[in-house]
């Protein structure tokens, strides 16, 4: 018996670890790991970091650069430079009017990434909360679904007994399995999308798929959302990062073509300690060669005054920024017609939900109508029989599923508006904050 005991330990520990986990999380949860964990934005941050050094670059070439060198060296004959045991150079721009329009171009390029950063998040944020939703609701008509599968079950067992009893006839029977396998088909097909939105989720978040579900209580309440159209001033970040990248490259085109005809002004500073092993004092004035130490300060002066390469470059930058302007201006126009599409959609959309949740409060009213004639019998009046009860179940699901299939697209609808308005932001922060659960939807 201790040697079973100690046998079957090992065993049971194995099994408590092949178990599943079901793992609930949270909405706000899952918008949290999305963000810290998607590679998009952690590129579109190194996007960032890049454009930070590229500023930086573009100002630093104003700071002096000091090196340390030394060109030691044995001579023969009559010496054509001087060797030096250790020499220090000190370099640096003064002076170049295209270097303030780079400048100008890479702060603009910095904005421009962090505009593309800003988007990124939003996409990142608008995808998990769609997904989210879309597993909420998946798990719902999964329930509901199923119960509509059970009750067409019941019904072709109710069916079968009237057939048998000859009040019923078999094109009937057939008609009510007909009707439990199509039930039966979209429930596999809810199953299926359940389990791509898990995956997805799963894949957004990092944490593992299987038994990932959602808590419907965190999903933020959406009746403060405004469906009126926004204002054309309001635009993505996406637009806003492409009008700023065609301002940076007009800063750098701008620059280009100010490299002609303005001056250019360097500073260098050189000082070199001469070695003194060598044969110079054979070639010069006796006595002359005697101070080691050599100093040399200067300004270089450039005046550019005929240079194709360049003024074909600075016609090449123009064209190019000229080109993502016009790119900036077709996405505004496209985004703002879009805009104004999903705005009218959304409108149709909540009339939609209202009609099948007055459709479905009609299916439960008919419910109670055939609960009432199955238990009075009405002399005149055609009695219900268990066969209406069945059916008036079936199409009470039908109408509460035709209800979750809008309110899903209304929501997806209402999330992906609220991105293009700049609320989605917004609403994300007053669900960190608050969480407030969802409007409640009939049972």
């Amino acid at each position: 018996m201790t040697f079973l005991r100690y046998l079957l330990i090992p065993v049971a520990c194995a099994t408590m670890a092949s178990t599943p986990a079901i793992g609930q999380i949270s909405f706000t949860t899952a918008i949290d790991l999305a963000l810290k964990n998607s590679p998009k934005v952690q590129a579109a941050q190194a996007e960032v970091d890049k454009a930070q050094a590229v500023l930086a670059q573009t100002k630093d070439v104003y700071i002096p650069t000091f090196s340390v060198g030394s060109g030691l060296g044995y001579t023969y004959g009559f010496p054509f430079g001087a060797p030096s045991l250790f020499n220090v150079t000190v370099q640096s721009l003064l002076f170049d009017q295209s270097q303030r329009n780079y400048i100008r171009a890479a702060r603009v390029g910095l904005e421009a990434a962090n505009h593309n950063l800003n988007d990124v998040r939003q996409q990142i944020m608008e995808d998990t909360a769609t997904t989210y939703v879309s597993l909420d609701a998946d798990l719902e008509r999964m329930q509901a679904a199923g119960e509509e599968s059970g009750f067409a079950t019941g019904l072709t067992k109710i069916i079968q007994e009237r057939l048998e009893a000859g009040q019923d006839t078999q094109i009937e029977l057939t008609r009510a399995r007909l009707t439990a396998a199509n039930l039966h088909l979209r429930q596999i097909q809810l199953e299926d999308d359940a389990a791509n939105q898990r995956d997805h989720l799963a894949h957004l978040t990092g944490l593992p798929a299987q038994g990932l579900a959602t808590e419907h209580a965190s999903i933020p309440s959406f009746q403060s959302f405004d469906a009126s159209p926004a204002r054309d001033t309001v635009l993505p970040e996406s637009i806003r990062g492409a009008y700023a990248t065609a301002q940076s490259k007009l800063q750098t085109a701008f620059g280009d073509s100010r490299k002609m005809y303005r001056p250019q002004i360097g500073l260098g500073v050189q000082y070199s300690r001469l070695a003194s092993f060598n044969n110079y004092q054979d070639y010069y004035r006796p006595g002359s060669f005697t101070n080691f130490n050599n100093l040399q300060v200067g300004l270089q002066f450039t005046l550019p005054l005929l240079d194709y390469t360049r003024r074909a470059k600075a016609r090449e930058s123009l064209a190019e920024a000229r080109r993502s302007m016009h790119d900036a201006d077709q996405a505004r126009d496209q985004f703002l017609e879009g805009r104004s599409k999903v705005s009218r959609t959304i409108r149709e959309l909540q009339a939609r939900t209202e009609v099948a949740s007055l459709e479905r409060e009609l299916a439960l009213n008919q419910i109670d109508v055939v609960r009432v004639q199955l238990q009075t019998a009405n002399s005149g009046a055609v009695p219900a029989t268990p066969k209406d009860e069945q059916n008036a179940r079936i199409q009470e699901r039908a109408r509460y599923l035709d209800f979750l299939d809008t309110d899903l697209q209304l929501r997806q609808m209402q999330i992906n508006l609220m991105r293009s308005n700049g609320q989605l932001e917004n609403w994300l922060k007053v669900a960190l904050q608050t969480p407030a659960p969802v409007a409640s939807k009939p049972e």
